[in-house]
């Protein structure tokens, strides 16, 4: 029992306690409660107001609601739902998929290389283990890196590109980084500089990944925002990317612009042509390109094809080929949903010497990307070839996997779009859907009168009545006066199949309930 006296938490007994060591434990109790409290050296009022300022919505409050109902759950509380269906975020592993067995092979040898001695592993997994041995200090995978990463990987990954690209890569020009997150951090960081009208700006896709937009606001750079085109499947003009500069550069300084290809939240691949007009604007605009294509390997629409920035780049005009392009892949997405070992790499292609080496001092104040995810990196580029002896399964699982995401993309894409109140684009690549939903004034002044977003009020509503976790659209920017959410596509084909029919039951009690 507990005085309510005061917030102090003095022990109070309903009888006499005699023992001595309460006695000397409530003397010092009452000692610490009764001196005064040292104020806090860093508050939220003097902290870094960048730091204050940034938001990363698909980790946000709805997530944080639905961990809480998970424990709910597990309580023996009682809900109108089995489980909590995580659909925020593209955690591939979390929701089912299975680790490719070739990755998880290497990495197991690499980490313990007596298994090299043992003949329950391939020869071709071996081979790459030994490879990835050898570039490590003292032969250790436990070791340090240099901090641009392992260099028989950078090589792999050099000839990686070339094979994609048909035009050479060199590996002095290739970073490892964990994760495609901390090299684009990194990479954006090394940009920010000015003050005022003269404070760098870079142009981000919206709606846009929140990666982008909480760290530009954690650097204190400006975010210029371009607007793809819902009404053709997301797509890009250059008439909008005009328009974006040209009223940005009213307040500050354009250095970059920011594609993500396949889209990530909207799932739009884009066209050649689409990439050549990007490409062209930023030749006359002067602008470094970043080109963010993790989800590379992740393509389902008929026809659709990825192109990288750099072959495009690479076979247009010769103005062309000074241009500073840096491009990101990851280990997390793709087929391989390894996204706990952090693996990526940025291939940096004609950046200024010096401002390369204080890039690579930055990332060096990091020592180096996790080694594990660098092996993870190095299967992905170097995987088995046709005649190794784990070509066939590799393949296989490859396969089931992009196929499984194929046929998931298309009934999700769907299924919105015939529910009333509800559009969607074709999910052409990446993980996600980004259905828009027409909500009633009903709803849209309730949600404002508690202070939420519409689509966020939409979306918890939804978690709490269904056990399904989505992103609102509103945390991902979108156009004013539309409302959406994101949607990862990757649980298994029925679990989709219950969160589909999750969602059609919700959204018609909430239509019902808050009609005009």
């Amino acid at each position: 029992m507990y005085s309510r006296a005061s917030r102090r938490l003095i022990p109070v007994f309903t009888k006499p306690f005699q023992s001595k060591s309460y006695e000397g434990l409530l003397k010092r109790v009452t000692m610490a409660s009764s001196q005064p409290k040292r104020p806090k050296v860093v508050t939220v009022d003097n902290m870094n107001p960048h730091v204050r300022t940034m938001e990363y919505a698909v980790r946000g409050p709805i997530v944080a609601r639905a961990t809480e109902i998970e424990k709910e759950l597990a309580a023996g509380q009682k809900k109108p739902f089995p489980d909590v269906v995580k659909c925020n975020i593209g955690d591939a592993h979390a929701l089912g998929q299975q680790p490719i067995t070739f990755i998880r092979q290497v990495i197991a040898l690499a980490t313990y290389p007596e298994l090299l001695n043992s003949d329950q592993f391939p020869e071709d997994a071996k081979k790459r283990a030994r490879r990835v041995i050898g570039g490590c200090k003292g032969g250790s995978v436990g070791s340090y890196s240099d901090s641009v990463g392992i260099e028989p990987i950078r090589q792999d990954i050099a000839a990686f590109i070339e094979r994609r690209d048909g035009h050479p890569s060199n590996p002095n020009e290739i970073m490892l980084c964990a994760g495609a997150s901390e090299g684009i951090r990194s990479l954006l960081k090394c940009m920010v500089s000015g003050e005022g009208k003269n404070r760098s700006g870079v142009m981000i896709p919206i709606p846009q990944y929140p990666l982008y937009s909480a760290s530009l606001a954690e650097f204190g750079c400006e975010q210029i925002g371009y607007y793809m085109d819902e009404a053709t499947g997301w797509s890009l003009g250059k008439p909008e990317l005009k328009r974006s500069i040209t009223e940005a550069r009213k307040h500050c300084n354009p250095v970059a612009i920011v594609v993500i290809n396949p889209g990530n939240p909207t799932g739009q691949v884009l066209s050649l042509d689409n990439i050549k007009d990007i490409i062209q604007f930023a030749y006359e605009e002067k602008l470094f390109i970043i080109a963010d294509e993790v989800y590379q390997e992740n393509i389902y629409a008929k026809g659709a094809k990825f192109h990288s920035f750099k072959k495009v780049l690479r076979e247009m005009g010769p103005e062309y080929q000074t241009m500073e392009l840096a491009s990101f892949y990851s280990t997390s997405k793709g087929f391989m949903g390894e996204c706990g070992l952090r693996g990526g790499y940025q291939e940096a292609i004609n950046i200024d010497p010096d401002v390369f080496a204080m890039l690579k001092k930055l990332i060096s104040a990091k020592l180096c990307p996790t080694v594990l995810g660098q092996i993870a990196m190095e299967c992905t580029v170097n995987p088995p070839t046709q005649g190794e002896p784990s070509y066939d399964q590799f393949i296989k699982e490859k396969k089931i996997v992009l196929d499984a995401l194929a046929e998931k993309a298309k009934l999700v894409a769907e299924t919105f779009d015939a529910v009333e109140g509800v559009s969607c684009n074709e999910v052409m690549g990446a993980m996600y859907a980004f259905p828009r939903i027409h909500l009633p004034k009903k709803a849209i002044e309730k949600a404002k009168s508690i202070g939420m977003q519409p689509d966020a009020f939409y979306c918890m509503q939804f978690l709490e009545e269904k056990g399904v976790c989505v992103v609102a659209g509103s945390g991902f920017c979108q156009v004013e006066g539309t409302y959406h959410f994101r949607m990862t596509i990757l649980p298994s084909v029925e679990k989709i199949k219950d969160v589909m029919q999750r969602f059609r039951e919700f959204h018609s009690k909430f239509m019902e309930e808050y009609k005009d």
